[in-house]
């Protein structure tokens, strides 16, 4: 089975759904599609020089083996999850305080 692909991709999935679940709306705007190009373009880099080396080595039982240059796909949906996690609850926290102020 390949276990990386499933967690990076599901997580992707679970999170743009916790965005609609939030209201936060994040995942619509310009801005944040800005912000992921941003994050692949240093990404690409430093992920790059890691996986060229090879400073990471990923077990081929684990991955589907699809590659950009020398970067597993999923680790892009994987960051994808991350720094769209991160907005999420940012935006969501950032509301509920402002909610509580008033």
């Amino acid at each position: 089975m390949k276990e990386y692909t499933l967690f990076a991709v599901g997580s992707a999935i679970a999170v743009v759904l916790l965005d609609h679940l939030l209201g936060t709306r994040v995942t619509v705007r310009r801005t944040f599609w800005v912000t992921i190009a941003i994050m692949f373009f240093f990404k690409i880099p430093s992920n790059g020089y890691l996986t060229w080396r090879p400073i990471v080595i990923y077990n081929p039982e684990y991955f589907l083996g699809i590659r950009l240059g020398t970067i597993p796909v999923e680790d892009f949906f994987y960051g994808f999850g991350l720094i769209t996690l991160t907005l999420v609850l940012w935006e969501f926290f950032l509301r509920r305080e402002r909610r509580h102020e008033l």
